[in-house]
């Protein structure tokens, strides 16, 4: 494997790494000229490229989808962030929605996982764009107050753009 091919692998486990961490997630849509956000909850699943998330169907979300499939999913998994471009779908695989499925999901549809209302909010992550904290909490208001004094900015993460 060539460095590039190393980097870029490494790149993508630790996409998957601070996905995993997190519990919930900003799904941002496009509707009539505007940007949507809404929190969603991250379901677990190794990462492969794809995100899913429980939603009803039909509902604005995924009649915004439809009408435009680009989307942006934003997260903080402990001190580090993660921004992921991608391109949305829904889906009512059934497999795929019984190995996801989760109490969480239950309380969401009225007729649990039988409601005809249950899909899934299928993300394709095109690239993402990471920060991550180099250093321990106590390093970095060290960092912070350096940078208040000097008028330097502070130097506490390290940001990674990725093509997935």
């Amino acid at each position: 494997m060539t460095d590039t091919a190393s980097d870029k692998n490494a790149e993508f486990k630790q996409v998957g790494k601070l996905i995993s961490k997190a519990r919930f997630a900003f799904v941002t849509t496009h509707a009539d000229g505007r940007l949507l956000s809404r929190p969603l909850a991250i379901l677990e699943r190794k990462f492969d490229g794809d995100l899913y998330f429980f939603t009803a169907d039909p509902s604005p979300k995924t009649e915004q989808v439809v009408a435009d499939s680009q989307v942006n999913v934003s997260l903080q998994s402990g001190d580090n962030y993660l921004s992921i471009a991608g391109t949305a779908s829904v889906t009512r695989d059934a497999t795929l929605i019984d190995e996801l499925w989760n109490p969480y999901a239950e309380a969401w549809f009225e007729q649990g996982r039988d409601d005809p209302a249950v899909a899934l909010l299928k993300v394709h992550a095109d690239s993402a764009e990471y920060w991550t904290v180099d250093s321990p909490k106590p390093i970095a208001l060290i960092k912070y107050v350096k940078a208040m004094i000097t008028g330097e900015k502070p130097d506490v993460a390290t940001n990674t753009s990725v093509d997935l």
